[in-house]
């Protein structure tokens, strides 16, 4: 998949970047509304691309049987029939109630259905999981699971936890450039623990941003994430450069209640307010924030936290 660069004025808006799609693969990217709005304009090919965008109305005066109905004849889909559709959608409890009268996160659930029955090879979704509550998540986060294996499906969102609910691969797409965030979890992930007991004197974590030296008091900072080499301290909403390595912020913050939670993220635990579980080996935590951040929790460091926080 290839786009084309685009300028504001003499500014660099959006690089120009290509990326290789995979069946069995889930790929995000997250971004602005600005930089998604441009991405979804240069996806115009319809034979080639099913697009799902954010807030999209289906059929309300049907009910959800009569919708999925719909759906199978419009598409000539001689596979499949209502009623097993309605079983693998777990729709059948509400099989009779109209579309309009469902709660809002399962009418967006089942306007989302409409990508099961996409003949394009590759379904691109807008914001797929933003009005879904949790159950709805898991259904739907299921079914592209099994789509993937024979499409291809980009998810573009602004919400790097709804990234983390589905996406396997998932880039980021901002002033920045374009660069791939490192998710994946193996047993590379559990590393020596850290000697607690060890004399840490560090007062401050020094970053940089606009050419200024920021100083940071470590209860300040929010999270801090490893990209393509370079590391971010995230303070209140906002990301600062450092020069130091993860491996060197993590000895140096352990006595100031920071966790190493994945190979790219070290954590502030007094921040911590939720740990999600999604399946049995994916794993997140939500922050109490300025804003409502989610990292990635490896599983091989959820028995450590559990330690940890005496849960």
């Amino acid at each position: 998949m290839h786009f084309q660069s685009v300028y504001h004025g003499e500014q660099l808006f959006l690089p120009n970047f290509e990326f290789n799609m995979q069946c069995n693969q889930v790929l995000g990217i997250i971004t602005d509304l600005k930089r998604k709005e441009i991405l979804i304009s240069q996806l115009q090919d319809h034979s080639l691309y099913y697009i799902f965008r954010a807030q999209q109305n289906e059929y309300l005066h049907l009910t959800v049987e009569e919708l999925i109905t719909f759906l199978i004849n419009v598409t000539e889909r001689r596979d499949v029939h209502s009623t097993a559709l309605l079983e693998y959608f777990s729709l059948k409890e509400i099989c009779n109630v109209r579309v309009k009268n469902l709660t809002p996160s399962k009418r967006t659930y089942v306007t989302l259905l409409r990508v099961y029955f996409a003949p394009q090879p590759t379904l691109v979704l807008e914001e797929p999981f933003f009005y879904l509550e949790e159950e709805d998540r898991r259904q739907f986060k299921r079914i592209i699971e099994d789509l993937s294996k024979e499409k291809y499906i980009l998810v573009i969102t602004s919400n790097l936890e709804d990234a983390l609910i589905s996406c396997s691969v998932i880039y980021r797409l901002n002033e920045l450039g374009f660069q791939q965030l490192d998710i994946k979890d193996s047993e590379e992930d559990r590393q020596d623990t850290t000697d607690q007991g060890s004399n840490i004197t560090l007062q401050k974590i020094h970053t940089k941003k606009d050419g200024k030296l920021i100083l940071f008091n470590p209860p300040e900072i929010d999270f801090i994430e490893s990209i393509d080499g370079a590391v971010i301290v995230h303070v209140d909403g906002e990301n600062y450069h450092c020069t130091l390595t993860l491996a060197e912020l993590e000895q140096r913050l352990a006595n100031f209640g920071f966790f190493r939670c994945h190979r790219s993220y070290i954590v502030n635990l007094q921040k911590v307010r939720e740990i999600i579980t999604w399946t049995k080996n994916s794993y997140s935590l939500r922050l109490h924030t300025g804003k409502d951040n989610v990292v990635p929790l490896s599983r091989t460091k959820l028995q450590d936290l559990k330690i940890l926080l005496n849960l």
